[in-house]
């Protein structure tokens, strides 16, 4: 088999058997498609791959590329992941890539948008176009939900699920697909609930044919797409991309005045966690609302919980029990 058959037939096999996400598949596709070339000028392949070249590639090499150690880690797995498929499907003997360690890196906390910039993001989209109470009803889903882009652009509108408590209210509940196929339930705030109504209800969207083979309708539509033919414009063509949502959230956040650092959709996921965090939130179910695998990861929303954790130094540090010469003005603050 060749290097390129090799490779597809692993990533096939991630996604049917491990379910990975389509941005996983690419990224590990591109890392063996540079090892190939990277073994190629050397005079060999990938099954023949030493585990000294595996090692040189996923360290001095990309190194010298500016790859960062962060960065190199999805390499790393990439590497692993395929030798140790190479030697389960009889290729090969052994793996060169069995001792291929992960790259030591920091983990530098998340940024999360501010409130009062999330609440200017909100304000913006003019609610007298199509366009904007789409654009608000897809904001209104990322600050009120904390869903990941991607969980964002794959609703459908048989997602969307408009129960009924017990004392009548209506509340909707949204299924979020993502990290593959991996699907979670998260109640939306009244607010989504809202926006979510009002877009279903425009007449702008009624006209547009976004039916699927299946009967179930694209929920956020793109209106414009030269890379589709006229008569093919139509069911899942009318997706709208993760990248036209970072585009339109930029758009916004620059009339706004919101800093380009907090203009992506994954600070307003981290807004969201933090505000969770902030509220007390018991920490499994902020894992459950997030969809996090591992409740580590959950944890660093903790740490970002400044109001919490500001009233807690400002009531049981040292210096809420000794006097000081700016004690008295402190307290005024």
């Amino acid at each position: 088999m060749t290097d390129d058959e090799l490779i597809q037939g692993w990533l096939d096999w991630l996604e049917h058997n491990q379910g990975r996400s389509v941005r996983t598949l690419e990224k590990y596709r591109l890392t063996l498609v540079r090892f190939a070339g990277y073994l190629a000028a050397r005079d060999s392949s990938l099954p023949g791959a030493s585990d000294v070249s595996v090692e040189e590639f996923a360290g001095l090499e990309s190194h010298r590329n500016g790859i960062s150690p962060r960065a190199r880690r999805p390499i790393v797995a990439a590497l692993r992941g395929f030798y140790r498929w190479l030697r389960r499907s009889g290729v090969r003997q052994d793996n060169p890539a069995r001792d291929l360690p992960y790259p030591k890196s920091g983990s530098p906390l998340p940024r999360a948008m501010e409130l009062k910039h999330a609440e200017s993001l909100m304000m913006a989209p003019d609610l007298d176009t199509f366009l904007g109470v789409r654009d608000a009803a897809m904001i209104s889903v990322l600050v009120g939900c904390g869903v990941r882009v991607s969980g964002l652009v794959s609703m459908n509108e048989s997602d969307l699920q408009f129960v009924l408590d017990d004392d009548g209210r209506e509340w909707l509940v949204i299924r979020v697909r993502e990290k593959g196929r991996k699907e979670r339930l998260i109640p939306a705030p009244h607010e989504t609930k809202l926006m979510i109504r009002a877009y279903l209800g425009h007449p702008d969207l009624e006209a547009i044919d976004r039916t699927l083979p299946n009967g179930d309708r694209v929920l956020f539509v793109s209106t414009a797409n030269r890379m589709v033919k006229a008569h093919e414009y139509h069911g899942e063509a009318r997706r709208l991309h993760r990248s036209a949502v970072n585009d339109m959230l930029c758009r916004y956040g620059d009339e706004a005045g919101v800093p380009r650092a907090q203009l992506h959709p994954h600070a307003l996921r981290h807004l969201y966690g933090t505000e969770l965090a902030e509220g007390g939130e018991d920490l499994r179910k902020i894992q459950t609302l997030m969809g996090h695998a591992d409740v580590r990861t959950t944890t660093i929303y903790t740490q970002l919980a400044m109001r919490t954790l500001s009233k807690s130094v400002a009531k049981s540090s040292p210096f809420s029990r000794i006097q000081t010469p700016v004690t008295d003005l402190a307290r005024q603050l």
